[in-house]
């Protein structure tokens, strides 16, 4: 039997996988690092939670995340034109002392067994709509492109700033990043949009990982963004996680399988949900499994992490898994 790391190597490389990866099993999340354990982060429950932007967050029980508060005097960026006077970038001056926990987590890991996996969210879209708030971010690309590139290359700095002591501290060999570029049905930015001010930054943040160690880069985008896999594949990814049905998963497998591997096919709004049952779960994965196959591919709740909203959905789906490991392989 594979080891979770040798089986998913295997399925990535279109070679001999002998069951389907299942879900996160083989990313081992140090869930934790110095920036993360100084500033708040938002709770399930919590309401108005002012984080290390000075975004305020609220994550309503029921639902599958936080999101953050756009009343108008919430909004972080009141003037796109004057951004400079409105953020202050959180402090990364960290000590090796500062460091030592995340480590010995780090250090608990079996690398032979599962890939020591480093956490970055928000991602650099998502930090630009957080600050701007979306429908004045959105406008902004179109009104104010001079100064959303100046915006977009002041948190790519940041984020190579903070990348930078992963790397020194951590030594992942995976990175799990977040940044949804899309609703369920389109792109939030035409492609061409998404090159110029998205692209560049992902070019410069993953070329750096990649140069310093890391061999894989799990990207979360559970959304629609079938016409940003080819820049997926320039910009460095390795998974696109949390890919949704209505991307045409088999279609993107044929086209673009052996350069990317697609992770999700089972949309957590079909199940994860007050109503669901094991039933219900079974007949996801059954569908989602023998509509994909088994190269280049792995099934996955869309939303990104191994949680569910639900108790017992994602236990439920990873036992379905199991199952269908047995009848496809």
């Amino acid at each position: 039997m594979l080891t979770k790391r040798q089986n998913f190597l295997e399925t990535i490389r279109g070679g001999s996988p002998d069951r389907y990866v299942n879900q996160y099993e083989y990313l081992n999340i140090v869930m934790g690092t110095p920036f993360l354990a100084k500033y708040p982060v938002v709770a399930y429950g919590q309401e108005n939670v002012v984080g290390a932007w000075g975004v305020t967050w609220t994550w309503p029980e029921g639902f599958p995340g936080g999101f953050p508060v756009h009343t108008p005097d919430k909004i972080v960026i009141k003037d796109i034109e004057n951004w400079r006077d409105y953020i202050q970038e959180p402090d990364l001056n960290y000590t090796e002392e500062d460091w030592a926990p995340y480590v010995a987590m780090a250090e608990k890991i079996d690398r032979n067994e599962e890939y020591v996996t480093a956490i970055l969210a928000p991602g650099i879209f998502e930090m630009c709509h957080h600050l701007l708030e979306i429908q004045n971010c959105l406008v902004a690309f179109y009104e104010y492109p001079d100064e959303m590139h100046e915006l977009i290359d002041f948190l790519t700095e940041w984020e190579l700033k903070y990348a930078e002591q992963i790397c020194r501290y951590l030594k992942p060999d995976a990175v799990f990043h977040h940044d949804d570029w899309g609703s369920q049905i389109s792109t939030f930015v035409s492609p061409e949009m998404f090159r110029e001010f998205i692209k560049p930054a992902y070019e410069k943040i993953y070329g750096y990982f990649k140069s310093h160690g890391v061999e894989i880069i799990v990207h979360h985008s559970d959304s629609y963004a079938a016409t940003l896999v080819p820049d997926m594949i320039d910009m460095g990814i390795d998974v696109w996680q949390g890919v949704m049905n209505t991307n045409n998963i088999p279609e993107l497998i044929e086209k673009y399988g052996g350069k990317i591997t697609f992770m999700g096919g089972i949309d957590s709004a079909s199940v994860d949900r007050p109503d669901w049952t094991p039933k219900l779960a079974a007949e996801e994965v059954q569908k989602t499994c023998k509509n994909c196959g088994t190269r280049y591919f792995i099934p996955n709740l869309s939303q990104g992490m191994a949680i569910s909203t639900f108790p017992g959905v994602y236990e439920a789906v990873s036992a379905e898994i199991d199952k269908m490991s047995k009848e496809m392989f």
